[in-house]
């Protein structure tokens, strides 16, 4: 075979190959992006449009609105819902760095006996169903007097992001070389000191998870949500639109959809940019 024929055929394989691999992601990207254009399209859809057996679930027989977007904006309180999510999530990510993170560093440079079974035991405290906890739960609301309030959550959700963030930060801290925590400490740093200005700064990646773990479960999170908060003004927004917006047998769907948008493609653009630390922190990629 000649040369010329040789690298033909080469090239025709690595044609071929490229537009196999294209076709592999368009339909990846079809699949994922798929639920969101059908949010949209539902979003921006007449009521007489969403309906009748005749309708097609992907595209516009009737002209777009944005009455189900005025809806949401103007006559529920989605604005106050979205605000008091982020308040309750910030916190609760405060709280559960300043406890999980030094839990973590404990668990994985302090040599105590049972360290290694005492960061399991915390781990499997997270795998208990909500379901089970709220009742007792529901008694620490009462006795701190914060029934009915935002600040429940705050209280409560610490109690599942805790428990995983510990035994998250104890694995990566666990990835973290101990010579260069102990050159710290030669050059005059206490085990705190070296803590903070050496551990800390290289574990910014698994800092990351912890924050989107945390944020991510705040926002999410129904049951408790359901179980503590009744004020319409205090319900974080996955209970507001949720009670608000479902009246019955009657569901305000385009209203449901134009709201799951606004809150969850700002939030996931967001992470996107934080993807690659967020995979070295629950990987320890970052420290290898």
């Amino acid at each position: 075979m000649s040369i010329q024929a040789v690298g033909a055929s080469t090239s025709n394989r690595r044609k071929l190959e490229n537009a196999l691999a294209y076709v592999g992601v368009g339909a990846f990207v079809f699949v994922l992006a798929f639920p969101v254009v059908w949010m949209a399209i539902t979003a921006l859809k007449q009521n007489a449009d969403l309906y009748p057996d005749d309708a097609i679930p992907f595209w516009f027989k009737l002209p777009p609105t944005w009455d189900n977007v005025d809806l949401l904006l103007h006559k529920t309180q989605f604005v106050q819902w979205t605000i008091t999510t982020a308040e309750i999530a910030f916190l609760v990510v405060a709280i559960t760095a300043v406890v999980a993170v030094p839990a973590g560093y404990a668990l994985a440079r302090l040599n105590f006996p049972g360290a290694s079974t005492l960061g399991i035991l915390i781990f499997l405290t997270y795998l208990v169903p909500s379901s089970l906890l709220f009742i007792s739960l529901s008694q620490v609301v009462v006795q701190l007097g914060l029934q009915d309030s935002r600040f429940a959550l705050v209280v409560v959700y610490p109690t599942f992001t805790i428990p995983f963030c510990t035994w998250l930060m104890s694995g990566f801290f666990k990835q973290v070389p101990r010579e260069i925590e102990e050159a710290a400490r030669v050059d005059g740093c206490s085990r705190l000191g070296a803590a903070i200005r050496v551990v800390l700064p290289v574990s910014v990646p698994g800092l990351l998870s912890l924050v989107i773990f945390a944020f991510t479960l705040s926002m999410q999170e129904f049951i408790y949500a359901l179980t503590f908060v009744s004020t319409s003004a205090e319900k974080p927004v996955t209970l507001g639109i949720t009670t608000d917006l479902v009246r019955g047998d009657v569901y305000f769907w385009g209203s449901l959809m134009a709201a799951a948008l606004i809150v969850g493609v700002p939030v996931a653009i967001l992470y996107n940019f934080f993807l690659d630390h967020f995979v070295a922190g629950i990987t320890g990629g970052a420290l290898k």
